[in-house]
């Protein structure tokens, strides 16, 4: 009897004791599981083209590089880094690309090119950008939005290879398509390459608008392309190629350096704002809508911190919602500059998976018959002049979209022959 205690003391320390053991083993099981998950997560990071600089930097050795570029042309690449006294680690570092490949051995960049706004994004939408000088390189800056918006052939005497990285919304009249597919024309008329390092369209998942008739082609609308496309730039430019839209249907030598871990369906929320009136994720999804207003009297948040986000004027009727809009950073001269503009917030809009043309109806039916509503650039904006018959006709949202559907689809077997990504 004397042993019994004994026994079930050793009994409870024994099974206490195993308990312990298989506590641990979870443990390390699910430490592990999320060692795993968080191993996947990083390894499911989107990764831009220019990011993949093992994929094309062998391609720029010992040549003479043009590039076309903005500020949102950055690179965030690992670097070994000390990170405890005799312990190395990596962290990313972020570098403009211009200066990571000027700096980088054996490469030779030349001449830099820039868009609508700017090599550093400043100027105003439609506003001419000169040509200038790097004050960091010292590089030349040849601008595409100044005197002429095509690369000359004395412009781009001595290139070898031009590359192309710029950021782009996925949007018809969202002029940077416009600028590669003039610098394809260029370079294909001079035998000079292109590389297209390209980046995710945060306008990706859907495809939605009226197909462009070529008669109202201009700088905002070159292609007969509905307004949202479904497509990255270097999906796109592969399909000016394909279906010889260049000047006399020439072609040039294109190579696209892909993006790493991403579908037309990933959400990407762009770490630097395209242009000065697109500074965040809502306005670049609001901006297919909202774009219609270009060619309207309607302000569309241009001349506030919410561009793209809110529309008015100062004739619409009295409303609790009103704002002033004032010269600042990318419109200096906004429509109703510091006048009351009474209208409609939309800085709280659920996330669109279409274009929503009720704004734009919204709009005309508040505008008074006094006043004037349609643009001269409307017609070039939309692509066609039916739209803005229909909306001056009185037809509902969905008898408009309606009419989109035949040319939507004929689009989508067009535009499944150049996609790389599912």
């Amino acid at each position: 009897m004397i042993f019994k205690p004994f026994k079930s003391t050793y009994l409870f320390l024994f099974l206490l004791l195993n308990f312990q053991l298989i506590s641990c083993a979870q443990k390390k099981v699910q430490d592990s599981s999320l060692n795993v998950k968080s191993s996947q997560n990083e390894a499911l990071e989107i990764k831009t083209g220019a990011e993949r600089t093992d994929l094309y930097v062998d391609l720029l050795k010992n040549k003479n590089i043009g590039i076309v570029a903005n500020q949102t042309s950055v690179i965030s690449i690992l670097q070994r880094a000390e990170v405890k006294p005799n312990v190395m680690g990596s962290k990313k570092v972020t570098h403009h690309l211009v200066d990571y490949l000027h700096n980088y051995n054996g490469i030779s960049v030349t001449k830099v090119f820039s868009p609508e706004h700017g090599f550093r994004g400043k100027a105003d939408a439609a506003e001419l950008v000169k040509d200038g000088f790097d004050t960091k390189t010292d590089l030349p800056i040849v601008s595409l939005y100044g005197k002429s918006k095509k690369p000359s052939a004395q412009q781009l005497k001595g290139i070898d290879v031009m590359v192309f990285d710029i950021q782009d919304v996925g949007v018809r009249f969202y002029t940077y398509i416009s600028t590669l597919h003039y610098v394809m024309e260029a370079c294909g008329e001079n035998g000079i390459p292109v590389i297209i390092l390209d980046r995710p369209n945060p306008n990706a998942h859907y495809i939605d608008g009226p197909i462009l008739e070529m008669k109202h082609t201009s700088f905002v609308g070159k292609h007969p392309i509905p307004i949202v496309y479904g497509m990255t730039i270097g999906e796109y430019g592969q399909m000016i190629n394909g279906e010889k839209w260049l000047k006399n249907k020439i072609q040039c030598d294109l190579k696209v350096i892909p993006l790493q871990n991403y579908t037309h369906q990933s959400k990407y929320s762009l770490p630097i704002k395209p242009s000065p009136n697109l500074p965040n994720d809502k306005s670049i999804n609001l901006y297919p809508s909202l774009g219609f207003f270009e060619g309207t009297t309607i302000n569309a948040g241009r001349g506030t911190e919410y561009q793209f986000q809110r529309y008015g004027a100062p004739f619409f009727k009295k409303t609790d919602f009103s704002y002033t809009p004032q010269a600042n950073e990318g419109a200096k001269y906004p429509k109703h500059k510091g006048k009351i503009c009474y209208g409609v917030d939309l800085s709280k809009t659920p996330h669109l998976s279409k274009i929503d043309l009720s704004f734009l109806i919204d709009a005309y039916q508040k505008t008074p018959k006094t006043e004037k509503f349609f643009g001269e650039t409307f017609t070039i904006h939309a692509g066609n002049t039916k739209l803005q018959q229909q909306i001056e006709q009185g037809l509902s949202e969905e008898e408009i979209r309606a009419s989109w559907v035949d040319d939507l689809e004929k689009f989508k077997v067009v535009r499944e022959k150049y996609l790389i990504y599912e």
